[in-house]
């Protein structure tokens, strides 16, 4: 299966993850082809750290193919408003697509601070990236950090719906206005307003978008939501959620992606979000099994669909019969699990 959305750390992480422990634990759970996303420490923000990005997940390919796991390590490349670092950024997906997959912004600050702040600083990205032709997938991690709450009391309502649903309308408008070229796609879209606004850009047919789902999105709502349980964007209220499961069914939802964040039982505490993901994907996975969803929805969903989306020609591995060992195995290799409560 493909895995579009991960951060597997390493580095100066390598307390929460490291690349190779990634692939592995992704690799018991059925997936074999992973998107890592650039918010590391350092960063991947420029060439040179690309290429040694690229050699940790060519060595953990290599190391897990003694052990008959056919893997695939992808990473894309955070972007900054600064426009030499774009070009920069640009070039590179072109001289080592497909091992670079695509690019990544921030529009709002989240784990690495990488967060590129007001529509029209992100506006300028965009005619960047339309002056330099690029055509590739654009990932974009929409919450309006404007719209914020800092003084609620709960995660969720910090940084409610409207903040997703702005920034997916200013990402929309900016592509739209820019003549950008490439894929715009909304990462772990959350709410049923955000998916209204992909919706209507889809009829009006001016740029390509898609957009991600995660399992916390599919299967939790903000009733959930602990100090455990916490991630950006955080959990939605209950129609949220149940707009999204029906987005998986209609086909408005391109893939799921599991946003696979792992932290330190001690950061959680202090406040960290994000959450193991491979367990999520395979309790969607039994779950979407049990409302009847067609096979061939589930190979689009967790298998083929993004990989055409980004024009990757690998061969993802079947949507496999999930097993109680496949899901204990993937609970047992972090800390705590977001799913132990017991909920589903």
């Amino acid at each position: 299966m493909t895995d579009a959305h991960v951060h597997f750390r390493d580095w100066n992480q390598k307390n929460k993850e490291t690349v190779m422990h990634g692939m592995l634990t992704g690799a018991k759970a059925g997936f074999n082809v992973f998107f890592d996303m650039p918010n590391t420490n350092p960063p991947v923000t420029s060439r040179d750290v690309a290429l040694n990005r690229l050699e940790l997940g060519a060595e953990a390919e290599k190391q897990l193919g003694k052990f008959g796991y056919d893997v695939h390590y992808h990473t894309y490349l955070g972007l900054t408003s600064c426009k030499d670092q774009i070009r920069e950024m640009v070039m590179t997906y072109n001289d080592l697509f497909p091992a670079v997959c695509g690019l990544k912004m921030f529009a709002s600050q989240s784990t690495g601070n990488m967060g590129i702040i007001g529509k029209e600083i992100q506006f300028e990205i965009y005619r960047t990236l339309t002056e330099l032709d690029y055509r590739g997938i654009l990932a974009v991690h929409c919450e309006k950090e404007e719209l914020f709450c800092p003084d609620m009391t709960s995660h969720c309502m910090k940084r409610p719906p409207e903040s997703e649903i702005q920034s997916v309308r200013d990402q929309i408008s900016n592509a739209e206005n820019a003549g950008f070229k490439g894929t715009l796609h909304i990462a772990h879209i959350s709410t049923e307003g955000a998916l209204a606004e992909v919706k209507k850009a889809r009829e009006r047919g001016i740029i390509r978008i898609t957009c991600g789902a995660t399992p916390h999105h599919i299967l939790l709502n903000s009733d959930s939501e602990t100090e455990i349980v916490k991630m950006n964007p955080p959990l939605r209220p209950e129609s949220d959620r149940l707009a999204v499961w029906h987005a998986l069914f209609d086909g408005t939802i391109n893939w799921v992606e599991s946003d696979h964040a792992p932290h330190t039982l001690e950061e959680k505490q202090k406040g960290a979000s994000g959450i193991p993901g491979f367990e999520g994907m395979l309790l969607t996975i039994q779950a979407l099994r049990v409302a009847k969803m067609s096979e061939e929805r589930l190979k689009e969903l967790f298998c083929t669909n993004a990989l055409k989306a980004f024009g990757i020609d690998e061969k993802s591995s079947p949507v496999p019969e999930v097993t109680q060992e496949m899901i204990s195995s993937s609970r047992s290799a972090y800390p705590f699990s977001a799913w132990r409560s017991g909920i589903l």
